[in-house]
């Protein structure tokens, strides 16, 4: 399958999104709850979540973004994209999209009602965290080596 390929099958068949918000030179990132029933308890994450009914890639990490920040985004803030293999064999695709966000727009901030609190971190220090889940690091650094 070509990467081409690959991409216009995940815009159809996706489990979810993240999105990277570059804020200037940081990300803002979210303190999962400390669970045990729940993928990366205690851990560093970036917004987004899992798809609903029939929506695109977009409009999920656009959604999740809201439910979780009170940030409105639109799809014209999104600078970056992609798709990416499930972290499961067999499963549907990821995606992965990065906006900019003026710092003024960090007092629009909501914080909503999953997740310890939020922070923005160095996007280093964000990187270099071991408390961060490691795929997101990953593909915030090839984010941002799209982005240059």
């Amino acid at each position: 399958m070509t990467d081409d390929d690959f991409r216009r099958t995940a815009e159809r068949a996706f489990s979810g999104a993240k999105l990277a918000l570059l804020c200037g030179s940081g990300v803002v990132s979210l303190l999962r709850d400390d669970r045990p029933d729940i993928p990366w308890p205690g851990h560093w994450d970036l917004p987004g979540g899992g798809r609903e009914g029939d929506e695109t890639p977009a409009s999920c990490a656009i959604r999740e973004t809201a439910e979780e920040l009170g940030l409105i985004l639109t799809e014209a803030d999104l600078i970056w994209r992609r798709a990416y293999p499930a972290q499961r064999a067999g499963g549907p695709a990821t995606w992965f999209f990065a906006a900019r966000l003026p710092l003024a727009r960090l007092e629009d901030i909501r914080f909503g009602d999953e997740g310890q609190g939020w922070r923005l971190f160095p996007v280093t220090g964000f990187l270099a965290l071991d408390t961060a889940i490691p795929h997101l690091r990953q593909r915030l650094a090839e984010c941002l080596a799209g982005l240059r």
